[in-house]
């Protein structure tokens, strides 16, 4: 892999944010640390946003300063790598983003999917950085509905992962504000949430039907995965524009790996695998498909 962004010996020293200075080597130890365990590449311009977001960690932790900071992540790496990677990333997300992904798996894909494998098969989706869970429970409703629109006897589940402790925490509640709901059809509304009262008024709850179709997980995409796969369908949606060409090659090589012959892979609207990998056919937008055997 290539090495992260680093700064130039000659830069000034930040100026206090919150309190806070992130001098130049604590910097740089920040920039390669997240490089070498989250695959985010850090640079320059990204100084301050860093320095404001890791301050609220900071005080969090009860630290006297961010060479504290850096001295806990020697020492313990692992602790706390969920909680940096939250700081520094944007978990931008809503319900039914990007419809013609799903419309792609409704009208399409999980009909042949589960008429193929009606008697007893197997059926597994992936949403790879979930975040605070929509994508994978607009997944399960759309799952769901195919589900009972076939009939038929399929061990359907979906898989959703992330390395933010905050995000997986909310996903598990499943509580969502009712703003959050924008792109949600009423039909959908009405069958899929249970509307809050007293304490919970203002929030809905994801149906338990739901709720048994997805399994959330803790996951570093650049550590090892414990899942075997075969996968129909794996959805990484605005999270390898965070990496660096060597590092997306990879996950895509490993995405490969997991997902079945003719299995499909979902990117987000900005993201792209050209050049990346020769294991796609690029079948329709940020839609791309494994090769067959």
């Amino acid at each position: 892999m290539s090495a992260p962004t680093m700064l130039d010996d000659a830069s000034v020293t930040s100026t206090a944010v919150n309190g806070f200075t992130l001098g130049d080597s604590d910097f740089a130890f920040l920039c390669s640390f997240v490089y070498k365990h989250c695959g985010i590449v850090l640079g320059e311009h990204k100084r301050q946003l860093v320095q404001g977001r890791l301050a609220r960690r900071l005080r969090a932790l009860k630290l006297s300063g961010f060479d504290a900071y850096v001295e806990l992540l020697r020492c313990d790496p692992q602790s706390e790598l969920g909680e940096l990677a939250s700081a520094i990333s944007t978990n931008v997300t809503s319900f039914f983003r990007e419809m013609h992904h799903y419309d792609l798996l409704i009208d399409e894909l999980l009909p042949r999917w589960l008429e193929a494998k009606r008697n007893g098969g197997r059926l597994r989706i992936w949403s790879a950085g979930c975040s605070t869970g929509e994508e994978p429970y607009a997944l399960a409703m759309v799952l769901a509905e195919a589900l009972e629109r076939s009939g038929s006897r399929v061990d359907a589940r979906i898989l959703a992962t992330d390395l933010s402790p905050q995000a997986l925490d909310f996903a598990r509640r499943g509580e969502y504000p009712l703003d959050r709901l924008g792109g949600v059809s009423e039909a959908r509304r009405s069958r899929w949430f249970l509307r809050g009262e007293g304490a919970y008024e203002g929030l809905a709850r994801i149906h338990p039907r739901l709720r048994e179709l997805v399994s959330i997980q803790p996951l570093n995409l650049l550590h090892g995965w414990p899942m075997r796969g075969p996968f129909d369908a794996i959805f990484c949606r605005n999270v390898v524009i965070y990496f660096d060409k060597p590092t997306k090659h990879k996950l895509f090589e490993r995405y490969a790996d997991l997902l079945d012959q003719g299995g499909y892979l979902f990117l987000g609207h900005s993201e792209s695998m050209y050049g990346l990998s020769d294991a796609f056919d690029l079948v329709g937008r940020t839609v791309y498909r494994k090769h067959a055997a």
